[in-house]
């Protein structure tokens, strides 16, 4: 390969490639930095040069943008890389005629390629502790966290074990490489597990690979301490890791723990965990006890509940004996079973258990949603009791206490691999199934009150409820509330919306206006990027965001990972990062009243749309 100066640029893909074709780089110093280019170099592989262009267009300056290099293996490319500036668009453009302090500013982003070499320029480019401030190195940094975001896209986490293995135990190099050079060859690979397991250890600490790995990886830089003293640091942290895994965490307060303990039955056939060692540990779960065939109550009780402590709690939500009650669990094939005083609800017998059922001794429902009893007006009366701001604050608590346990990456294997990989998604899912849970709330309490000015005031409540939400930076309970006071069950009541007091008109309004979807939600997004961290942002919206890079856009090009689409991904799932930023220091929830809490706790919902809209049309008939 020649590395004469004179060719002002290479092709841009895809070009008519012709094998055998030279080029000659524009300047050596263009690709000083990308060791693995140099190597394949060595080792015959050639660029090519696209003859597509006229040579007088050739001897033209080529914006970076314009500038891109394929690598070719066997006759097929296997890695295309973009010249970008490192520098601003300013301080680059004072380099401009400075030949090797342009050279300097210029670095190679991944466009496309294939895993393998994905990783392995990403190993070549990236920097050490010495250049880790630089703008290069920050570059580089970001391409690492892209990369460790989204390779469950195009490899699974047993693929990238077995990838970083072969990259630090590599034979390929042997007796070609300096000593220097493979101690930076291992020092990088360690840089990147050490990055990983900072970034992902709760997450897959209960993957068997990844303790393989860590197991495998830790003797082989125990091997090598002999040859390269200098990886003692890098063999500590290492270590760390490594026990960190054998001992199995006993940390309870871990998030991914957290949120195994959260997420139970919101429908108990499809998330009943695997494993019931790891819910004893926990101190609290979510349930769905129902009370009719179309509504329940959403109860977060402690995970070794028994069945007489579950009907309490229900007893005492519903305002009802205990005595009365009997709980029963309603299989998938439709067949009923009475469980007993004792027995534990969570038992791992449960497996076939469709849901829960709570009923009269005569096997009557509890409640019947259609009758204007008195239970229904001291449920009424209940809820106009609360302090709002202490509703807003139990709600804030509960919906934190699961975003904090969710893992940025959730967002990826739900976007890409939900049905596949749905325990990489426990707090997520759960986050999604609250926001719903909560819009189903309102619209359950206002449509179950009988008088109009009681719903009046109800109404009111939720518009201050909704209003001390946003306040408390809990965009996802806020939305929620105003999903269920826009729905159109509820939205309908024009007698009841008439006689809501014109102040509350316009704060609903003003704050409607943030839920706007024109523009792209542009309210929302402005709302959200002034409010600081951390913060609960809308998930549904930023699912909605994933999936449109990722439907409109191809995952693999000529059987390469379309990086550039892993690239925007990245950049969304980073705002969990962001929202997740100053946990401890910033208090975004604070106490609230042991009442407001055990309301809260033990939510009424009814979820079917046809019952819902029926109470509506009772409350006003049609015209």
């Amino acid at each position: 390969m020649s590395w004469d100066c004179g060719l002002k640029y290479v092709f841009s893909v895809p070009p008519a490639l012709h094998q055998g074709n030279k080029c000659n780089l524009h300047d050596k110093e263009d690709l000083s930095r990308l060791e693995m280019v140099q190597r394949l170099a060595k080792d015959g592989c050639r660029f090519l040069q696209n003859h597509s262009k006229s040579p007088e267009k050739a001897s033209e300056p080529q914006s970076d943008e314009a500038v891109r290099f394929c690598l070719r293996e066997s006759g097929r490319d296997v890695l295309i890389l973009q010249r970008v500036s490192s520098e601003q668009p300013a301080l680059t453009a004072l380099a401009r005629g400075g030949g090797k302090e342009e050279a300097r500013n210029r670095r190679y982003v991944v466009v496309s390629g294939t895993p393998e070499k994905i990783l392995e320029h990403l190993l070549s480019d990236m920097t050490l502790d010495d250049d880790c401030g630089t703008t290069q190195g920050k570059e580089s940094d970001k391409l690492l966290d892209d990369f460790l975001l989204t390779y469950p896209v195009f490899m699974s986490t047993s693929d990238l074990c077995q990838a970083l293995l072969g990259h630090y135990y590599t034979k390929r190099h042997r007796g070609m490489e300096e000593p220097k050079e493979a101690l930076e060859r291992k020092q990088k690979v360690l840089h990147l597990v050490s990055h990983w397991m900072s970034r992902c250890k709760d997450f897959l600490r209960e993957d068997q690979h990844v303790k393989l790995f860590l197991k495998t990886l830790y003797r082989y830089v125990l091997n090598d301490l002999y040859e390269h003293p200098t990886l003692e640091k890098e063999m500590g942290e290492l270590q760390k890791l490594y026990q960190l895994h054998r001992r199995h965490t006993g940390d309870e307060d871990s998030p991914h723990r957290k949120s195994k303990a959260l997420f139970h039955q919101l429908s108990w056939k499809e998330n009943v965990p695997q494993s019931r060692g790891s819910q004893r540990e926990t101190k609290e779960v979510l349930c769905h006890v129902y009370v009719t065939m179309d509504s329940y109550l959403s109860m977060r009780v402690h995970s070794e509940v028994v069945v007489q402590e579950l009907l309490q709690a229900v007893a005492e939500r519903m305002g009802v004996s205990q005595g009365e009650l009997l709980l029963v669990a309603i299989t998938c094939t439709g067949g009923r079973l009475l469980l007993q005083p004792q027995e534990r609800v969570f038992s791992a017998s449960f497996r076939s258990v469709e849901r829960l059922h709570v009923c009269r001794k005569d096997l009557s429902e509890v409640q019947n949603p259609f009758v204007d009893n008195s239970e229904i007006q001291q449920r009424t009366a209940r809820v106009l009791s609360l302090n709002t701001w202490d509703v807003a604050v139990a709600l804030t608590d509960l919906d934190w206490t699961i975003f904090d346990s969710m893992h940025e990456q959730e967002v990826i294997y739900f976007t890409f691999n939900r049905h596949v990989c749905s325990t990489y998604t426990m707090a997520l899912e759960l986050l999604l199934q609250r926001c719903n849970e909560v819009q189903l709330w309102v619209m359950t309490e206002v449509l179950l009150c009988p008088t109009l000015c009681k719903r009046v005031q109800l109404i009111k409540k939720f518009i201050k409820i909704a209003s001390h939400c946003k306040a408390q930076r809990n965009l996802n309970c806020f939305f929620a509330i105003f999903m269920g006071l826009n729905a159109a069950a509820v939205s309908r009541l024009s007698h009841t919306w008439e006689k809501v007091p014109g102040k509350f008109k316009k704060l609903f309004s003003e704050l409607e206006a943030i839920t706007d979807p024109s523009l792209n939600h542009k309210a929302y997004r402005e709302s959200l990027k002034k409010m600081k961290v951390p913060k609960i942002p809308f998930l549904p919206l930023l699912l909605k965001d994933i999936t449109f890079i990722h439907e409109g856009n191809r995952t693999f090009h000529n059987n390469m990972v379309n990086f550039e689409k892993l690239h925007m991904i990245a950049d969304m799932v980073r705002l969990i990062r962001q929202c997740q930023k100053d946990r401890m220091g910033n208090g975004i929830t604070q106490k609230s009243s042991s009442e407001v809490r055990a309301y809260i706790d033990c939510l009424h919902v009814i979820d079917n749309q046809q019952t819902l809209f029926e109470l509506s049309h009772r409350l006003e008939p049609r015209a």
